[in-house]
């Protein structure tokens, strides 16, 4: 029986990474924070570069329509197709 192949998700926290802030002296939700970062910086990146611009010159605006638009794609073409998978 032949298993299709799976297609890769983006993650957004690596298990190293998720190790290295497992074993940080910081509390719970300093380690949830932590985490919630990592993955925004990572969504930030790819955001800019999507739009041709420094993180830094990214707008309010820029963000919310990427949000929208990558929302957009998730409702008419299915998550898969979307770059954020929840």
């Amino acid at each position: 029986m032949d298993i299709p192949p799976q297609q890769p998700t983006t993650q957004f926290l690596t298990l190293e990474e998720s190790a290295k802030v497992d074993a940080a002296l910081l509390s719970s939700s300093e380690k949830f924070l932590t985490r919630i970062t990592i993955s925004s910086l990572k969504v930030l990146k790819h955001i800019a570069q999507e739009y041709g611009v420094a993180i830094e010159d990214l707008t309010t605006q820029q963000l919310i329509t990427w949000f929208e638009t990558d929302a957009k794609i998730k409702r008419e073409q299915g998550i898969e197709a979307s770059y954020l998978k929840w």
